[in-house]
């Protein structure tokens, strides 16, 4: 019997469209009242004392630390004549910043985030170099925030200047030709504008260097709609200002620009909001737009600034078969990256579409950074697989040649493990695929341990990527596996838009599905299988614990969305409504909101061991949707369970965490899976 903190259920009722739903943990949204706070100390004294009496945990916990520790750096970006690139020595809380000259030599530290935190948790995230790489317009995060401070450095000297602007997030830094300052988005301060919804009025300005932010021009806002967000983009050629004009969550956007030069106002070229347009370059008074526009799984398109009209829009590269994620133009020609069945290919145009080769990357594997310029001759490219670590390529454009920058290609984690993919039948007979990591010598291990993860949501595709954690369960005689399923982008809009709004149940229909399948081929049993999955895949796995309790031997929600019918009015889940629909303003939504909606599905019952995690500091997904679930959880299971709630400090949706705070919390979470699904901890390297 697992004694739980008391959580006290209060009468709160709320009516929509006039169908009562109670709300009794309602008071554990209040993040800082003394009760909160001291149910949350008590949930986490049992939490970590469960997690620590679990034997794997600790070794468990060395292993991951030793895979770590590890060189990771990302690919560079070439400004003058100088790289300027981050990297991470092994177990750094967080990368450092580095240049060094085009043509070698020595490394200088430009800017090293870990000495301005004594806890690791102050992490740079957006980075902007002017043209000629002297000044650097950084941001900077604390404990996880989505919140962001913008700073500018000198890079030559290391001197940062007086230059300080707040109430920025999801915001580049575009430089002025003249790099005497640069564009930038933000939301209005607090009191300015009192009686606005939060993250609301969004509005474009130009910061000159040396100046307080008051001082800043207004450069573009739409009072008359408050809900556009706006990133600045100066093309390459410095003649235009672009604005990518989105909407929440939603993957259809408009696209406004204007001249440089001159005063004139912005021309609002695509504002019909029907597709997706993403910009790659601005060439001879044409842009090159990547667009879903007819053709649900991409194309790039070629646009006339002189003549717009859609009758005259010219397809470069037409759909095909692999779903178009991302193109850069290199050294006069277009590069595209590709998704065929859910890992990368990379294949270079001429700019009037005609094909010059495939590259050949390493294995089956991901894209991540994709970094280069017009009037360069070489391209970066960051790349891992589920079983080759972060590496950086560089692609050179006259000699026709991929070749590794940084990186090994082969390791002895990457010779020892497997990766293969399967495909399951959904409910409704579509095919789902499915990656398996594990261990060559598998077959020695008498029911492995299985997690299976997954996301399935706002366009966003689960593509291979090198996981130290992970791979610490694998060789522990684990079997990872990688769901890509209906609301992700694996394969285009058609596959994002058929697991959202009114179809969100596909998506737990086909994660359900690879579970029996899994179990079905034999690479499992149910007491065996794990599942797993965080923010939009924490609202997938609790969602089916519910629905099948009698499928999984053990749950793991990280940061998960579980109230469907509040989520909305907190921080950024406004942005969410165009995936997920809005109680509030429809009855519709209510219904098949409520149909799945994880805190309001839990009943009396058995469910398999639960490990719900989340940070204090959390402003993407607040931490009341982990609250108010864990504490419906464990009323239902009475003394059974564990259902338990992990709680981290100083720690937000996971963004710049710090190493230390990330190898702990993989310890914790697949000591837990061990545990409870039966694995013997011991790992084979």
């Amino acid at each position: 019997m697992v004694d739980y903190p008391d959580s006290p259920r209060v009468d709160v009722v709320d009516v929509y469209h006039g169908v009562p739903v109670p709300d009794p943990y309602r008071w554990l949204e209040d993040m800082e009242s003394p009760a909160t706070r001291a149910w949350v100390d008590a949930q986490n004294e049992l939490t970590f004392s469960h997690l620590a009496a679990i034997e794997q945990r600790e070794p468990l916990r060395r292993r991951i630390e030793q895979l770590w520790d590890f060189p990771r750096q990302s690919a560079p970006v070439r400004r003058g004549d100088r790289y300027f690139f981050s990297r991470n020595e092994g177990l750094q809380a967080q990368p450092v910043l580095f240049k060094r000259a085009v043509t070698g030599g020595e490394e200088t530290v430009v800017l090293d985030p870990n000495t301005l935190s004594e806890d690791g948790t102050v992490a740079a995230m957006t980075q902007s170099f002017s043209d000629d790489g002297s000044m650097l317009a950084y941001s900077l995060a604390e404990a996880g925030s989505d919140w962001q401070t913008a700073h500018v450095l000198d890079t030559e000297s290391g001197a940062t200047s007086t230059d300080e602007l707040h109430w920025i997030k999801f915001t580049p830094f575009a430089w002025t030709p003249e790099q005497d300052g640069f564009y930038y988005s933000r939301y209005p301060a607090p009191g300015e504008m009192p009686n606005a919804p939060p993250s609301t009025h969004h509005r474009v300005f130009l910061h000159r260097l040396g100046t307080d932010q008051s001082e800043d021009l207004l450069v573009y806002e739409r009072p008359d709609a408050p809900d556009l967000g706006f990133i600045p983009i100066v093309t390459e050629d410095n003649e235009l200002l672009v604005l990518h004009v989105w909407e929440g969550t939603d993957t259809r956007n408009r696209l406004y620009y204007r001249r440089l030069a001159g005063s004139d106002p912005f021309v609002r070229l695509l504002d019909d909001f029907d597709a997706k347009y993403q910009l790659i370059g601005h060439v001879d008074g044409s842009l090159f737009l990547l667009t879903d526009w007819e053709a649900p799984r991409g194309r790039i398109i070629m646009i006339d600034l002189e003549a717009p009209d859609r009758s005259n829009w010219k397809t470069v590269v037409p759909e095909d078969a692999g779903t178009l994620q991302f193109a850069s133009i290199v050294a006069g020609r277009l590069i595209v990256g590709r998704l065929i069945d859910a890992h990368h290919a990379v294949t270079v145009y001429e700019l009037d579409g005609a094909h010059v080769r495939e590259l050949e990357l390493p294995a089956m594997g991901t894209v991540t950074e994709f970094v280069g310029k017009a009037r360069h001759r070489e391209l970066f490219i960051g790349f891992q697989s589920f079983v080759h670590p972060p590496a950086v390529l560089r692609y050179d454009c006259d000699a026709d040649e991929l070749a590794p920058f940084t990186g090994a290609a082969e390791t002895e984690v990457s010779e020892s493990l497997v990766t293969r993919q399967t495909w399951a039948r959904s409910k409704d007979g579509t095919q789902i695929p499915v990656f398996l990591i594990h261990r060559r010598d598998i077959d020695t291990v008498a029911n492995p341990p299985t997690v299976l993860y997954g996301y399935g949501g706002f366009d966003i595709s689960m593509t291979p990527l090198y996981s130290p954690d992970r791979i610490g369960f694998i060789e522990s005689g684990g079997v990872f596996a990688v769901a890509n399923l209906r609301g992700g982008g694996e394969y285009g809009r058609d596959w994002h838009r058929a697991g959202m709004l009114g179809d969100k149940q596909n998506v737990f229909d086909d994660f359900i599905c690879v579970a029996e399948h899994l179990i079905q081929a034999g690479f499992t049993t149910r007491t065996n299988l794990g599942i797993y999955g965080r923010s939009n895949g924490g609202l997938l796995v609790t969602a089916c614990l519910l629905q099948r309790p009698d499928l999984f031997g053990a749950v793991v929600g990280m940061v998960p969305v579980t109230d469907m019918l509040r989520y909305q009015h907190f921080t950024a889940g406004r942005y969410w409504t165009p995936e997920y629909g809005n109680a509030d303003e429809s009855a519709d939504h209510f219904r098949f909101l409520i149909g799945y909606s994880p805190l309001h599905n839990v009943a009396s019952g058995e469910y398999p061991p639960t490990l719900i995690t989340t940070g204090d500091t959390d402003d993407r997904v607040v931490p009341l949707h982990s609250f108010k679930f864990i504490a419906a959880l464990q009323q239902a299971v009475g003394g059974s369970g564990p259902a338990l709630l992990r709680v981290d400090k100083r720690a937000g949706h996971g963004l710049g965490k710090p190493t230390a705070m990330i190898i702990e919390e993989a310890a914790d979470i697949y000591a837990f899976f061990l545990h409870h699904l039966g694995g013997s901890g011991e790992t084979s390297i």
